[in-house]
C-alpha cells in the first residue's frame, strides 16, 4: 500500500495553481472595488452585483487560460455554467457581507463608504476561499490520470462532482476497473 503523500509535497503541487488564481483574484479584486465605488450611488448591493457579473467574465477567462491550462478542457457551456453558478454564490456571500452592513450595522452609502468598502473585503476573502475550491473540485477537471476522464468530460456539469484517482488509491473506479479486467482476463 503506497504512503500518503508528505504535506510538503501537495502544497508544491498546488503553490503555482494558488498563485496564479491569487494575481487574477487580486486583480478581479482591484477592478471590483473600483466598479464597487463608482456604481455606490446606485446602491452599495446593487453595486456589488454589477461589479461581480464584470469581474467574473474575466475571472473565468483568466483561470481557464492560465491558472488552469493544464485541467481538462470540457464543454464551454458546461465549465462557464458552473464557473458562473459558483460566483453567483460567491456574490451572495460577498453581496450578504454588505447587506449586514447596511442593514445590521445601519451603514449608509453617503457616511460609510470606506466602511463598505472593509464589509467588502471580509466578504471577499470568505468568497475567494469558497471559489478556489469549488473551481478545482467541479469546474476545471484535474488532468487524465487513469483513462477514464475521456468519458466523464462528455457528461454534463455533474461530471465535476467525479472523483477522478488513480490505481493506487484502494477502493478508486480505476482500481476496481483493474481488478475487474485482470479476473476476466482468460490468462488468470
Amino acid at each position: 500500500m503506497p504512503s500518503a503523500t508528505p504535506l510538503t509535497e501537495r502544497l508544491r503541487r498546488l503553490a503555482p495553481e494558488a498563485i496564479a488564481f491569487g494575481i487574477i483574484g487580486a486583480g478581479n479584486t482591484l477592478l471590483y472595488m473600483a466598479i464597487t465605488y463608482v456604481a455606490l450611488p446606485i446602491g452599495a448591493v446593487k453595486a456589488s452585483v454589477v461589479a461581480t457579473v464584470v469581474t467574473t467574465t474575466l475571472a473565468y477567462l483568466a483561470n481557464r487560460y492560465w491558472t488552469y491550462r493544464h485541467h481538462t478542457r470540457t464543454a464551454l457551456r458546461r465549465e462557464y455554467t458552473l464557473f458562473f453558478g459558483f460566483n453567483l454564490i460567491g456574490m451572495v456571500i460577498q453581496s450578504g457581507m454588505v447587506a449586514v452592513g447596511k442593514y445590521g450595522f445601519g451603514l449608509t452609502e453617503q457616511d460609510d463608504e470606506l466602511a463598505f468598502l472593509g464589509v467588502t473585503l471580509v466578504g471577499i476573502g470568505i468568497a475567494t476561499v469558497f471559489r478556489f475550491w469549488a473551481y478545482r473540485t467541479f469546474v476545471f477537471l484535474k488532468p487524465p490520470v487513469d483513462g477514464h476522464e475521456g468519458s466523464i468530460t462528455e457528461m454534463d456539469a455533474t461530471a465535476g462532482l467525479a472523483e477522478l484517482s488513480a490505481i493506487e488509491v484502494p477502493g478508486s473506479a480505476a482500481e476496481l476497473d483493474a481488478a475487474r479486467l485482470k479476473d476476466s482476463s482468460p490468462l488468470s
